[in-house]
């Protein structure tokens, strides 16, 4: 690829030996100034696709940013500030985290001492324009991270917002695992002549990835048939999904109050609790993580092995990011469905769309987590 010897010596000592598709398909055009939609299942290195294409193509420190990139949410952009530092530890590139629920002081301190790399939500980031903080006049690389949330109708206006600061020839770079209809169309708004590095929605079902169901009758039974399975089965780690702040709560009490040892993280917390919980989970203190879909995108903790669905998602592209936080990087994982009698349309909904089945779950599931 013809990439520098400092960024090269970043990628190995990351621990990255060969690029996945995506990479071998977006780093150079993005290193050469194409603009990118690049769309790849969960788990097969994005952050690390636009990163090294993004340090490929710096140019010498100004002071000044030169390059944008916004997540939408705190977890995932803390992993890929994270992920681009790793990188770029040869560099000398600076870089700076910017994010909702942190001191602004320590974001403006670093900003007026000079950075190349602004990372971030995107809220976070256009108070910062806004405050005249963060200068965007030098910015020539704009990259959005789950770009079909990201564009979706919660952070349009966000983004077009800072769209709107930016220089007119900056070059854009969206990514996802999904990209809707949609938003392929709302990006030729902002986007020049794209290069397209795109998945069929049936080919992106995790193969690494074991998806079974537990037929329930009743919504009641969730609970007892959640602490039978892990009564039973010996795992890592696992997430287990809700779908509303209240459900993760009430499970999270219910769980500990059989005695087993669990944690918690949804949008509502602050973000030094996220934080404490996120490092608790990652250092192997916490095994047993129950979440909304805040941690459903991107953020990538290797042990996990099993994903439990306690609620179906709502929506079709939520299913496929949530079962990616196993899995990870061609790892095996185990997805578990709890389905009752209401959600079988959605399940017959997620098997059309991503061309798959998902069978009920076996007596041998412990086997298939070992």
């Amino acid at each position: 690829m013809g990439l520098h010897e400092s960024l090269l010596r970043g990628i190995y000592s990351y621990g990255f030996e060969r690029p996945s598709v995506i990479q071998q398909r977006a780093i150079v055009p993005l290193s050469r100034g194409h603009d990118i939609i690049g769309q790849a299942q969960s788990g097969c290195g994005k952050t690390a696709t636009f990163s090294i294409g993004i340090l490929q193509k710096l140019k010498p420190p100004t002071g000044r940013p030169q390059a944008l990139l916004v997540a939408p949410t705190r977890e995932l952009a803390q992993q890929t500030h994270c992920t681009f530092s790793s990188l770029a530890s040869y560099m000398g590139v600076k870089t700076v985290k910017l994010i909702g629920g942190t001191d602004m002081r320590d974001s403006f301190s670093m900003l007026d001492a000079g950075v190349d790399v602004a990372i971030g939500t995107p809220g976070r980031m256009f108070d910062m324009i806004k405050k005249g903080r963060l200068r965007v006049d030098g910015v020539h690389v704009f990259c959005v991270d789950e770009a079909d949330e990201m564009l979706s109708q919660g952070f349009k206006d966000q983004i077009y917002d800072l769209f709107k600061y930016l220089p007119q020839d900056v070059q854009c770079a969206l990514f996802s695992a999904t990209l809707p209809p949609d938003v392929l169309e709302l990006s030729q708004q902002f986007m020049r002549d794209p290069i397209r590095i795109l998945v069929k929605a049936e080919e992106l079902t995790l193969q690494g990835i074991k998806q079974f169901y537990i037929a329930l009758d009743d919504e009641r039974w969730k609970l007892d048939t959640l602490c039978d399975l892990f009564d039973t089965i010996s795992v890592a780690q696992s997430i287990i999904f809700c779908n509303t702040r209240r459900t993760v709560e009430w499970l999270g009490q219910q769980m500990e109050s059989r005695d087993f040892t669990v944690s918690m993280i949804h949008s509502d917390m602050g973000q030094r609790e996220r934080d404490l919980v996120m490092k608790a989970f990652r250092g192997g203190s916490s095994r047993v993580l129950i979440s909304t879909n805040v941690l459903a995108r991107g953020v990538d903790v290797q042990q996990v092995s099993l994903v439990l669905n306690y609620d179906i998602p709502r929506d079709v592209d939520s299913y496929i990011h949530r079962i990616g936080r196993s899995g990870r990087f061609g790892r095996k994982g185990v997805a578990i469905n709890f389905m009752t009698r209401k959600d079988q349309w959605m399940m017959q909904n997620i098997e059309r769309h991503y061309d798959t089945q998902i069978d009920e779950m076996p007596v041998d599931i412990d086997d298939m987590l070992a």
